[in-house]
């Protein structure tokens, strides 16, 4: 059936896989899900903190999905597993969310640096000769995964890094469009845009109005 559930026990540590192959998912709505998963990009540091509750439903699931492999397999074996895993997935899903919250100083400190170094990036003019900030520079400054940064963002403010990347780059736009008199164009080649046309479209997507109406509103 191309899956197997392998127990490793290392010293006092006893860790539990499930491997299989994806051929096991072809035919499945699960084998396209399976990509909404973020968690599969996360790295070691980024594992799941349990609560002893949660290791008893997670260990659960793993027991029914090896008891269900030890059955003699008929018509419903492959459908059943499949559901196991799914509910495996969404069980890891659901304490993800949790964890980003009921860790909320690892979270929060996360999310002070990240203003640190954008605010660094900014102050220092980083966007003149390397352009925008993207979401994979931050992670690697915050020592973690693009995945997991976006997913923490999600869960503590409600959007994901880009996002917050583009709030933080109008933010700027207003200081520079109210208290300088740059042209939109200059103001948008400083926060590292190629483009005008991309930067007003950036701008007024999130504020409603063109930089130059902006500005305007100010006279």
């Amino acid at each position: 059936m191309f899956l197997v559930v392998r127990v490793f026990k290392e010293k006092d540590i006893r860790s539990i896989r499930l491997l299989f192959h994806p051929d096991f998912l072809a035919t499945y709505p699960l084998a396209k899900k399976i990509k909404d998963y973020g968690f599969f990009s996360y790295s070691v540091n980024e594992a799941l903190h349990l609560s002893e509750k949660e290791r008893v439903i997670i260990t659960s699931v793993f027991k029914n999905i090896n008891d269900e492999l030890q059955n003699r397999i008929d018509d419903y074996s492959h459908d059943l597993i499949i559901s196991h895993v799914e509910t495996l997935l969404n069980y890891s899903n659901r304490f993800y969310r949790r964890q980003f919250i009921t860790r909320k100083v690892v979270s929060s400190n996360l999310l002070q640096k990240l203003e640190e170094i954008l605010e660094d990036y900014f102050r220092n003019e980083r966007t003149l000769t390397q352009g925008i900030p993207t979401v994979q520079f931050l992670a690697e400054n915050l020592n973690i995964t693009p995945g997991y940064l976006s997913d923490m963002l999600r869960s503590l403010t409600g959007q994901n890094a880009q996002q917050h990347i583009h709030n933080k780059l109008v933010e700027k736009a207003k200081e520079k469009i109210s208290t300088t008199n740059l042209t939109i164009s200059e103001i948008a080649y400083q926060l590292g845009f190629m483009h005008p046309s991309s930067f007003n479209k950036l701008f007024k997507s999130k504020t409603n109005l063109s930089p130059l109406e902006f500005r305007q509103s100010f006279n």
